[in-house]
């Protein structure tokens, strides 16, 4: 009688684990029809095939890591939020660092500029 309920209440957890993890990658994938939406809040036709798919993929037993490089290979890099760095995504990476520093570097010119200019 034990061994039944805790293997009912094992059964539980690993259900609980796989939703968490098919909400967080479903949360982490762009629906390619509702701009702007996730997977996980979209209704379309795309995001049902994609949640059975990801579903899928979970039961098979396929790390989260792997799910995304499935994707990635299907529908293309644009449809994961957090892209990885690679050659093709560098540039989006680099971006907001070089805004940052060009910024900063207008920002430290004004002020050197003003100090000067009132000496």
């Amino acid at each position: 009688m034990i061994i039944f309920l805790s293997i009912g209440f094992s059964h539980l957890k690993s259900d609980e684990k796989n939703n968490e993890l098919k909400s967080k990658i479903l949360k982490n994938i762009r629906c390619l029809i509702c701009q702007g939406q996730s997977v996980y809040d979209s209704e379309s036709e795309f995001a049902s095939s994609i949640k059975l798919i990801v579903d899928k993929k979970i039961n098979e037993g396929l790390k989260e890591d792997l799910i995304y490089k499935f994707l990635r290979e299907k529908y293309g890099d644009w449809v994961i939020y957090d892209p990885g760095l690679n050659k093709k995504t560098y540039f989006l990476w680099l971006l907001p660092l070089l805004l940052f520093l060009f910024g900063g570097a207008i920002i430290y010119k004004k002020i050197t500029t003003n100090k000067n200019n009132k000496i």
